[in-house]
């Protein structure tokens, strides 16, 4: 059963006087956590509201990829809807140079042909407990260092207790909503055993490649199957633990909501802070994204193998490059940081209006001001150093879950880095012992590139830089490490692994011998940042939110924070200029859209069945939902809980939802469910999927 503890209204508006980064949501804009859902507003903006029932039911069926991805149960034998490219790693890992799953596809045609995803995780929300009271308290009157190491030993206990001693099967995060105003803890089931079950050719999947990526009418079959097993069985799930899958799918302005784990928005910053986004984002972030993207479309020239190898790294660098293009465009529009402005001036001038707010809010601006100028001037040195940003490997991701893993595993838990307390653990060894295949000489190509780009950035005269790399080049370096390293070996990082500090101090591995020389220099950044930067703006970011809350009352929705959440929404087109875009497309788009050549060059398996479908079959939809990255396989649910949609993108306007959202603009897409039965049985004949899914 899923429970809210400790939540009722009089607390959640107790609450709600320190939160950080409201918002009084207009239209369908918002992504509610289910223990304070906008019932009278959902009912005002489209008519109908969720009972209890049907919320517990959402939660129950939902799930969440812990890589980043959200997803669904969908039959009672622990069948889960994603997006392909949620799992494309897993297919890539798969995947070998006689084999490529990627580009040709997947279909386990019996449940013994299911293959394990390497260091996949799926956890559903089984129960949100409010812990604001006991993080506060272990933080009053402490600022600096000391605010941070009280809040990560508080943090570590919660957790720590939350999981007891089932840390295999439970996993617990506290979660900072509101910036650090109010805060949750989430009580996972987690479930490692995850097997691929079915996937389309990519070509499919991503059918229009980056031209038509974020942009609608789109024709994208972007869905895949996996399982859930426990005990080397499938999952066995009652009927209130899985959605059943509409054939119909929606219809035009129906109500729809969509499930899921949102990553992350800025929608509650300051605007000193939107504009230091701002800088980042044109300086440092597009230009790194371009230069990586060109060297991968160049690698990829080099035949069938290199293509293989780098497809899904190129995917991801391409699709971020689309991304942050799009929030630095919202940026940009004059527009948004005027809104802002006139949204802050408005907050200001309300608490220069009461004595009593003046005096609590104080310097709050001001020092959030302060301390991103601060941060700015950190944030290159930041990401390249303690961010790894400067070491773009397998091997020294590896490494350095090693080396810091020595150290931080012979401190009580509460006295460690976050990511290294117990509750983290089991993920943290999945990723370290997973059977993932690394590629040499792709390794090589990336440690240079992102070697050289730290040289650039840092300066060749710059410490760090001296300490790395010496008198060697980045190519010569990357080339000797890759060369000389043991840890594609699991044998070895298993023996490093347990043997602790001792093992890893005797190693000679040369990416644990780096990791080694970084880490002293990475810790002593991130402790002056948490110390100097983030505590500041986090106290200061509470305050101006009581202030926001009592300006504006109780209906506030936090940022993302890739924690499960529900938009509502109605199934919509809008008007592009002068132009009405219908909310659906059909199956026969594709094939009108199709020239032959990537990336609109349809599979041979979709040519060949073109005369079984029926191509007037609803095929992609736009839904007014506010949604962002980290929501990709969500469900879209009707008002009876059916499964009737996939989300897996957003239009070209929602990319600037990361900082406000445009009722007019804004919209979700997604895969229509009636697609589902009619292309898995007619293109992939896999008929035994298509009974389990419609199974009553």
């Amino acid at each position: 059963m899923i429970k809210f503890n400790g939540l009722n209204k009089h607390s959640i508006v107790a609450i709600a006087l320190i939160v950080v980064g409201v918002f009084c949501a207009q239209a369908e804009e918002g992504m509610w956590t289910l223990d304070n859902p906008p019932l009278k507003k959902m009912q005002n903006d489209i008519g109908w509201k969720p009972s209890s029932e049907w919320i517990g039911k959402a939660m129950r069926g939902s799930a969440r990829i812990a890589g980043g991805c959200s997803a669904s149960f969908i039959s009672k034998d622990g069948l889960v809807l994603t997006n392909h490219h949620c799992i494309s790693l897993c297919a890539q890992e798969l995947s070998t140079p006689q084999k490529n799953y990627l580009e040709q596809g997947f279909l386990a045609e019996s449940r013994d042909k299911e293959r394990i995803c390497p260091a996949m995780e799926i956890n559903r929300l089984e129960q949100i407990s409010d812990v604001t009271e006991k993080i506060k308290a272990a933080t009053q009157n402490l600022s600096g260092a000391t605010f941070k190491l009280a809040q990560n030993a508080t943090k570590a206990k919660l957790t720590s207790e939350c999981a007891e001693k089932d840390r295999e099967r439970v996993r617990c995060d506290v979660v900072s909503l509101y910036q650090g105003g109010q805060y949750k803890l989430y009580k996972y089931r987690r479930f490692q055993d995850v097997r691929l079950v079915f996937a389309p050719e990519l070509a499919i999947a991503f059918f229009g490649g980056d031209p038509d990526n974020f942009n609608f009418p789109r024709y994208d079959f972007d869905m895949s199957l996996i399982r859930v097993y426990e005990n080397d069985k499938p999952l066995q799930l009652t009927s209130e633990d899985y959605f059943k899958v509409s054939l119909k799918g929606p219809s035009e302005s129906d109500p729809v909501f969509i499930l899921g784990n949102p990553g992350s928005t800025q929608r509650g910053l300051t605007v000193a802070q939107l504009l230091s986004v701002r800088e980042n984002l044109a300086v440092n972030i597009l230009p790194m994204l371009s230069e990586y993207r060109g060297l991968l479309t160049h690698y990829q020239s080099n035949g069938a193998e290199p293509k293989r190898v780098s497809t899904r790294a190129l995917f991801r660098v391409e699709n971020s490059y689309k991304v942050i293009h799009g929030q630095l465009q919202a940026l940009l529009d004059g527009s948004l940081i005027k809104q802002k402005e006139i949204e802050e001036n408005r907050l200001k001038k309300y608490v220069a209006s009461s004595p009593t707010l003046t005096k609590e809010v104080g310097t709050a601006w001001q020092d959030i001001e302060k301390a991103q100028l601060k941060s700015d001037a950190m944030l290159v040195r930041l990401g390249q150093v303690e961010r790894s940003q400067a070491f773009e490997s397998e091997y020294y991701k590896m490494a350095r879950i090693l080396v810091r893993g020595a150290y931080e595993l012979a401190k009580p838990n509460p006295e460690r880095l976050p990511e290294y307390n117990d509750s983290a653990l089991p993920q943290l060894e999945a990723q370290l012992f997973s059977q993932a295949p690394i590629y040499p000489d792709f390794e090589k190509l990336k440690l240079n590139f992102s070697l050289t780009k730290m040289r650039e950035l840092l300066g060749a005269d710059d410490s760090f830089v001296a300490l790395v790399l010496a008198k060697s080049s980045p190519k010569e370096l990357a080339t000797s490490w890759v060369d000389n390293t043991k840890l594609d070996q699991i044998v070895e990082r298993k023996r490093l692994w347990s043997g602790g500090g001792a093992a890893i101090l005797e190693s000679q591995d040369p990416f644990i011998q780096l990791a080694l020389k970084v880490d002293p220099v990475a810790r002593s950044l991130r402790l002056k940042y948490e110390g100097e930067i983030e505590s500041v703006i986090t106290k200061a970011t509470e305050k101006i939110a009581k202030a926001k809350f009592q300006m504006n009352g109780d209906r506030l929705y936090p940022d993302a924070t890739f924690t499960f959440r529900m938009s509502y929404g109605l199934v919509k087109g809008w008007k592009e200029g002068e132009k009405e875009v219908s909310p659906f497309t059909k199956l026969g788009g594709a094939y009108d859209r199709a020239t032959g050549f990537d990336p609109f060059k349809l599979p041979p398996s979709w040519l060949n069945a073109k005369e079984k479908l029926n191509l007037d079959k609803k095929f992609n939809f736009s839904s007014t939902n506010d949604i962002i990255g980290g929501n990709s396989g969500s469900p879209v649910l009707n008002t009876k809980a059916e499964l009737v949609g996939l989300v897996f993108d957003g239009n070209i306007h929602s990319l600037g939802g990361s900082f406000w959202f445009n009722e007019k603009l804004n919209r979700a897409i997604s895969v229509d469910s009636s697609a589902f039965v009619e292309v898995l049985d007619k293109v992939y004949g896999a008929e035994h999927l298509v009974k389990e899914i419609t199974a009553q």
